[in-house]
């Protein structure tokens, strides 16, 4: 019976310190908290990365769910809040920024799937160049809330209207999860994949 208590003593202290450890992971100096609350709802850091461009780091991302996923498709069925968080590296033309993303939804999509998003894109592209650029350690959110639809926050602002669809969000990650992916390295990173 004792050796069964140190057992269970040990094993909580085991996993006590396993959790400490894991409040947050750091990213090219950027940290992500373990856990991010959209929607008075606990979502957890599925994954954290960095986004390459040739050999320059332009910046991180940290993908929270509810729940642990390892593909797109997962990631899609869950129907909770679902949250990816980009802090930027270097500076960059908000403008060009949004136009990278258009691309990267359309090359993720059929061409009927991404017609219906058409509005939503170049919404998503205004959004973007009214800022003209984003410095190193800004950041913005694109939140999915249930009920209400996907959230742009850019450094700390909520960007006009929520996007409506459901589509339009999982079009969003489709530009670091899908099939042809910004940076293949930051795909794995994002579904806990990274080695």
């Amino acid at each position: 019976m004792r050796v069964l208590q140190r057992c269970i003593a040990w094993t909580g202290a085991w996993l006590l310190a396993c959790s400490g450890a894991m409040a947050q992971v750091t990213v090219a100096d950027v940290k992500y908290e373990a856990n991010a609350t959209v929607q008075g709802t606990t979502l957890h850091l599925n994954g954290a990365g960095v986004r390459y461009k040739a050999v320059f780091k332009v910046y991180t991302a940290g993908l929270y769910l509810e729940k642990k996923a390892s593909s797109q498709q997962e990631i899609a069925a869950l129907k909770g809040p679902k949250r990816m968080r980009i802090t930027m590296l270097r500076e960059i033309d908000s403008a060009e920024l949004g136009k990278l993303f258009s691309r990267g939804m359309e090359d993720n999509m059929d061409k009927a799937a991404f017609s219906k998003l058409v509005p939503g894109v170049l919404r998503m592209s205004q959004i973007f160049s009214e800022h003209k650029k984003l410095l190193p350690g800004e950041q913005f959110m694109i939140d999915w809330v249930p009920g209400t639809g996907t959230v742009i926050t850019v450094k700390g602002q909520p960007q006009g209207e929520p996007f409506k669809e459901p589509e339009f969000f999982d079009a969003l990650l489709g530009i670091w999860l899908g099939n042809q992916p910004a940076d293949w390295k930051l795909k794995d990173a994002l579904l806990g994949k990274a080695g």
